[in-house]
């Protein structure tokens, strides 16, 4: 591991070969690792939208391990095991292509909020879309809802008008994106 990524967590990572080669990169274990700098460098809206999403994943990875042992899984374990699939998929990053702070943020929204009835944005789409629709969901925002993305780079906080904002983009861009097949 490169000094630089040492000295700026302040602790200790924890790198796991199976997720390196599943394709997630840096292929940290949430669970294990430990940073003392962490939500300090990040933005506000990045704290405001990813504070429970290291759990969900510890406790996804956790239960995927123990559901390779037995296949009656109660669905309160499924929801779970379903919703860590995805979030494992939206953080795959292609090597060279950084991302700006404000697009993780729209990618993590829409990976981690509910819609109006309750449903995760990315909830019922089969998991080999998700990557699929994480792209395409940026070049809509972009596109269509540029004063959002904008707002957000400026204000780097999820103000009322930002979540409106990309609530309203979601649920637009949810009649346009056609999944493969249903999950």
């Amino acid at each position: 591991i490169p000094t630089n990524v040492i000295s700026i967590t302040d602790g200790q990572i924890f790198l796991e070969t199976d997720l390196f080669f599943s394709g997630v990169r840096p292929a940290i274990n949430v669970g294990i690792s430990v940073s003392r700098v962490g939500g300090s460098a990040q933005i506000k809206a990045m704290k405001k939208i990813a504070g429970n999403m290291r759990l969900e994943l510890a406790q996804y990875r956790e239960l995927a391990a123990f559901a390779q042992f037995g296949s009656d899984l109660d669905k309160a374990t499924q929801d779970t095991l379903a919703r860590g699939e995805r979030l494992v998929e939206v953080l795959k990053q292609g090597q060279y292509v950084p991302m700006p702070v404000e697009k993780q943020v729209v990618q993590i929204y829409a990976a981690t909020r509910r819609d109006a009835n309750g449903v995760g944005w990315i909830r019922n789409l089969p998991v080999p879309d998700v990557t699929r629709y994480m792209s395409e969901l940026l070049v809509f925002v972009e596109t269509r809802h540029a004063p959002a993305l904008a707002e957000l780079r400026e204000k780097k906080d999820l103000t009322p008008e930002v979540t409106k904002a990309l609530d309203a983009a979601l649920t637009a861009f949810k009649d346009v994106f056609l999944p493969s097949s249903k999950a």
